[in-house]
This record gives C-alpha cells, sequence and structure tokens, in this order.
C-alpha cells in the first residue's frame, strides 16, 4: 500500500491532466450528430491503453465503435479479469443549470465538474490506472487483465449487444468486474451484486391535424394533454402498485435470508435530494422499493406550449416517456409489450395512439461468496478502513445480463460513486480523493484475485 500511495502522488498531476483530456469528448451516445466525437474517444482511449500496457484496439459494432484491450503476460495458468465500463454520457440539458461548460473540466475543492466525470469516464480511468500501477512499477501483472468499454451504455448497449456473439471468445473470462456503481456514503464501502432490469417506450396522442384555438374548439375536441394525463394518473392503484394486469406475475418473493444478505441501505441520499413525497408500494421501506421491486415512471410528459406567457391552443399531439424497472425472472419486452396494450386499450375513444419499445435488459444477480465477491470486499475495507456492505442498485446496466449469460463469469460491480455527484443531471462532479480510492481498490483487487 505504501508502494501504491507513492506511485499516485508521484504520477497524479499527469494522470489528472489525462483524465480532464478524456472528460473533453462529448461522448452523447444519444445524438447521432456526434459520432465522430465518439470515433476520436475511442482511438484516444485506445491509444492510451496501448501506453498503459495493453495491446488494444477500436472495435466497430452496428452502433457505436467499443474499445477492447488486453493484457494475458500473468499466463494461461492464472484467472482473467474482464473489466467493464463505459465512455459515452448523458445528454447536458438543462444546459442553463450548469455552472461550468459541462465539456470543458473544473477543479473545485478536490471536485472534478464535468459530464462523465463520474459516469462513467472517472470511473473506468481508474481502473486503468491500475493497470498502469503494475506495468510501470512491477512490468507484469498478478492475473490476466481485459478491458471492454463501450459507447453506448447510455442508450441501450446496442452495438456491444449485437457484436457479442462475434466477441465472446476474445471476452472470455473468469470475473467481470463492473466498474459503474457507487459506495453507500463516503465512509461506507460496498460491493453491488446486482441492478434491475429495464425497458422504456415512448407513446404519441394525437387528437388533430394542427394545433386548436383553444376557444374555437375549446369544449369540442378532447385535448392530448387531457388523454394523456388521464392515462398516466390510471398507472398506478392506490396502494402504490402498477395497475397494469400480469406487472407482477414474474416477481419472485424475497426469503428472509436473501434480503438479509443486503445492507439495510441507508435514505440519507433522499434528504439530499429535498424529497417529501414518497411513492412505491405500501408497506414497504424505500430500498426494499428500490433494490427488490419494479417500477414504473413517467420520464417526460410534453404537449402545447410551455414558454413564457400563454398561448392559448389545444395541441394537436403529447408525448408520454415511460421506463420500466425491472427485477430478475421479468422479461423486459413483456413488459414493454404488456404496457403497450394497456396504452392502447385504455386511451380515450378517438384520440389515436401509437407506442414504441424502446430498448431494455434483463436484470442480473452476482454471487456474494464468489472469490471475486471476497477480493473486491477485502480491497475495500484496506483501501476505506470501514467493513464492507453487500447492496443493489435500482438502476440498470441492461448488457451486464447479456455477458453473464455469454460469459459465464463471476461478477460484482463496484465504484466509488454517491448519490450527491449529480450523475445525469447539472452539474455532475466526482471527488479525486475518491477517484484515488478507486486506484487503489482496483489495484488490490487483482492482488488479492492473483493469490487465489
Amino acid at each position: 500500500m505504501k508502494e501504491l500511495h507513492t506511485w499516485i502522488d508521484r504520477h497524479f498531476s499527469q494522470i489528472k491532466a489525462d483524465l480532464f483530456t478524456f472528460l473533453r469528448f462529448k461522448t452523447i451516445s444519444s445524438d447521432p450528430s456526434l459520432k465522430a466525437e465518439h470515433q476520436k474517444c475511442a482511438e484516444w482511449l485506445s491509444r492510451y491503453l496501448q501506453q498503459s500496457g495493453c495491446q488494444s484496439e477500436v472495435i466497430p459494432t452496428p452502433g457505436l465503435p467499443l474499445v477492447y484491450a488486453e493484457n494475458l503476460s500473468a499466463g494461461p495458468r492464472s484467472p482473467t479479469l474482464l473489466i467493464y465500463g463505459h465512455y459515452d454520457v448523458q445528454p447536458i440539458d438543462p444546459t442553463n443549470l450548469w455552472h461550468t461548460d459541462p465539456f470543458e473540466p473544473v477543479e473545485k475543492k478536490s471536485m472534478v465538474y464535468a459530464r462523465g466525470a463520474q459516469d462513467d469516464k472517472g470511473q473506468i480511468f481508474f481502473a486503468i490506472q491500475a493497470l498502469r500501477f503494475f506495468m510501470e512499477t512491477h512490468k507484469t501483472l498478478p492475473v490476466n487483465l481485459k478491458f471492454c468499454i463501450e459507447g453506448e451504455e447510455e442508450s441501450g448497449s446496442t452495438g456491444l449487444s449485437k457484436a457479442l456473439p462475434q466477441l465472446k471468445d476474445k471476452l472470455k473470462t473468469d470475473d467481470l468486474l463492473v466498474v459503474d456503481f457507487d459506495i453507500i456514503d463516503a465512509q461506507t464501502p460496498a460491493i453491488n451484486l446486482g441492478a434491475r432490469g429495464l425497458i422504456t417506450l415512448e407513446a404519441v396522442l394525437r387528437g388533430s391535424n394542427i394545433d386548436l384555438h383553444s376557444g374555437m374548439y375549446g369544449g369540442i375536441a378532447y385535448n392530448p394533454n387531457r388523454a394523456a394525463a388521464e392515462l398516466v394518473c390510471g398507472l398506478w392503484d392506490e396502494q402504490g402498485r402498477v395497475a397494469i394486469p400480469h406487472f407482477y406475475d414474474e416477481v419472485a418473493e424475497l426469503s428472509m435470508a436473501e434480503k438479509a444478505l443486503f445492507s439495510k441501505g441507508d435514505v440519507k441520499f433522499i434528504r439530499e435530494a429535498g424529497i417529501e413525497a414518497l411513492s412505491g408500494e405500501a408497506g414497504l421501506s424505500p430500498i426494499e422499493s428500490c433494490w427488490f421491486r419494479p417500477t414504473l415512471e413517467i420520464n417526460g410528459l410534453a404537449g402545447g406550449y410551455a414558454g413564457p406567457g400563454v398561448k392559448t391552443v389545444i395541441p394537436s399531439e403529447a408525448r408520454i416517456k415511460i421506463s420500466c424497472r425491472l427485477v430478475p425472472n421479468q422479461d423486459p419486452f413483456r413488459i414493454g409489450q404488456l404496457v403497450k396494450e394497456y396504452l392502447i386499450r385504455q386511451v380515450k375513444k378517438g384520440i389515436h395512439i401509437s407506442v414504441e419499445i424502446l430498448h431494455g435488459g434483463k436484470a442480473y444477480r452476482g454471487q456474494a461468496d464468489s472469490r471475486l465477491a471476497k477480493a473486491v470486499s477485502t480491497s475495500y475495507e484496506e483501501v476505506m478502513k470501514a467493513p464492507c456492505q453487500k447492496i443493489l442498485s435500482g438502476g440498470s446496466i441492461p448488457v451486464v445480463s447479456e455477458l453473464m449469460s455469454a460469459l459465464h463469469p463471476n461478477v460484482v460491480g463496484m465504484g466509488y460513486g454517491l448519490a450527491s455527484d449529480n450523475v445525469h443531471a447539472p452539474n455532475e462532479h466526482f471527488d479525486l480523493e475518491r477517484f484515488k480510492m478507486g486506484i487503489m481498490t482496483v489495484v488490490r483487487t487483482i492482488v488479492h484475485l492473483g493469490e487465489e
């Protein structure tokens, strides 16, 4: 650990400069106009991994390119660790709420502010530094190490998903470390043993050919905004359960032993976000609702005029954007079809509705007693000097379940994110001290896997 601390201190100025270069690439995967930016970022990252001691390549996919790298110097008798992360980021809207340029990193009181500072450029970058440490100080690794860093996690992982059958042999591994997660708080480490699945949809409701004068047509034309509001209000019952028939058919009830495996969680992040009204099913705690139960959320409602002042129209159309977070055994596209059929069945007669099922993926669970789980837990405890908890994520990384099905590895999620880092929101930031702890934790994980 002393050698590791010394190495980080000696090289951190350059590491930070390289991180800032990485953060400047505008890799918003949902924006097709930025495709060339993804290619430039992937090529830069591949060169960086080569300079860090790996063979690396940019692999084209049916979507955006991914970066693959490997160092197999430990030999065939040593275990192989595959580290997964992503270099794409979320959109920056609303832009007026950013205090600084989201693609020009700024350091304030040990915090780096930029889109991707935490999710996931900052986190995958500290994992790469673990590789650099071994190669610069020991010229070899205790395990065989691979990286799969994709460019579409924030928009469905289409490219990696479609390319996976051809990449199975290249990605073959014993252990899969997903470096894209949070800890409980700044003092409490935690390994992540699973995430919920996801399905997303968009509904368009149309009532007329054009926007209508609300005086001339008010009381005559049924307002698509009203129809959308009525649809939305009918999606839950009075107990907070999703009202769509068969939504819960595949949901398995957890045993007390399964629940006892996981930390009770800390709801401090709820207070920090200023939340006063809670949702979820009646009788469940916020943590139970987030980790163990499926949800349906309205991510966007649009229709008519919402600018300054008033424009008295009945809009021709309204839009509803929906996401469902799902638990093990639920088929995302079956759930999407159930939601679609429900919306079509329930909409006001005469309102024309089209519903598109977008991207999704299954939930997954890792094994709490795997060698990878033990190695990461021990490493966290060495770095943070506190007992390591076991947690789940209410969020989703859909491609992880596909990687598990294709590769059959042990899987653990780790990271040093906090709920207060503003990921997916304006002024995203990441603490450089947590970044350093990330380097140390990945280094120690590699050491412990090598000892196994």
